[in-house]
């Protein structure tokens, strides 16, 4: 079943700074809440790190790929997809909600090759 964001879940996360997220265990119990960056791209969220790992929240993230997040004004159960690159025109599309929303000296580790790699689709999860 395919599930999106409404429009004023899309426009409190674009509006919000940060997202939190807290990856679920196996047993559905929710890990610790972690701040991180997020943008909107078209009709869809997305989150990275600033490279591919196994550890921390982002190697919980793809090994569960179910979690929950958070802004002021929303709070969502999601499914996660791991898009990688994701192809040259979704990469170029999210670097560039990723300059426009962050830009300045952190945004070029955001856009690059290794973040682009660690590249995570949040899909509303309402199950």
């Amino acid at each position: 079943m395919t599930s999106s964001w409404s429009a004023q879940e899309l426009g409190s996360i674009a509006a919000a700074d940060e997202l939190q997220i807290a990856v679920k265990r196996a047993d559905g119990t929710l890990r610790r809440w972690v701040t991180i960056w997020v943008v909107r791209a078209g009709d869809h969220v997305y989150v990275r790190t600033w490279y591919r790992r196994d550890t921390g929240w982002f190697g919980h993230a793809t090994r569960s790929l179910k979690g929950r997040i958070r802004v002021p004004g929303v709070e969502v159960d999601v499914r996660i997809e791991d898009v990688g690159f994701g192809g040259d025109d979704l990469r170029a599309h999210i670097d560039a909600a990723y300059r426009a929303k962050y830009g300045g000296g952190s945004d070029d580790r955001m856009v690059g090759d290794e973040a682009a790699a660690a590249t995570l689709r949040l899909v509303p999860d309402r199950s």
